[in-house]
């Protein structure tokens, strides 16, 4: 009795050899494919604010309501700053500067309806005392709060970033 060894033979491996894998050709394809469909698919994706981003805009709001208090201390009279919930802009009442929301961001201000004899509605006065009328501002985007705080008595500004709940 002989005993034979029993191993790949050499057709078997030359039949493997073409059967298994792609290609390179056929790889760089699918990933021309992939590539130009997220080429045409993504500019079609909403861009929203980031946190980051929201937080920016409180901190530019607050400048801007801080440099309106510190023109009405340094004039001798009273500056008023307008706020547009249709135009979702907030305006400066001591230069051209104004900052405004992008339409994903929630825009809510809590102003006073009169403040000394007039009616206060849309505006946030500063008066030269360094007092103001008050008011809250706040800003919002998928569960990052940020409240912008106006005191009356002392006119000061203070950005509270709020827990979701």
């Amino acid at each position: 009795m002989s005993a034979t060894k029993a191993g790949p033979t050499k057709s078997s491996t030359n039949e493997r050899s073409g059967e298994g894998g792609f290609t390179l050709l056929e790889t760089v394809c699918v990933l021309a494919i992939i590539a130009l469909l997220a080429a045409i698919a993504l500019p079609a994706f909403p861009r929203g604010t980031s946190r980051a981003m929201l937080e920016a805009y409180a901190l530019e709001t607050a400048a801007l309501l801080k440099a309106d208090r510190h023109a009405a201390m340094r004039r001798g009279a009273p500056v008023a700053t307008q706020l547009s919930s249709i135009s979702r802009t907030i305006r400066s009442g001591a230069s051209a500067r104004f900052v405004r929301f992008p339409q994903d961001v929630a825009f809510n201000a809590l102003l006073a309806t009169q403040c000394g004899q007039r009616t206060a509605g849309t505006t946030i006065s500063f008066f030269p005392s360094g007092m103001s009328c008050g008011g809250a501002i706040t800003l919002s985007r998928l569960g990052a709060i940020y409240e912008i705080r106006i005191t009356w008595l002392t006119g000061g500004v203070e950005i509270v970033p709020i827990k979701a709940s």
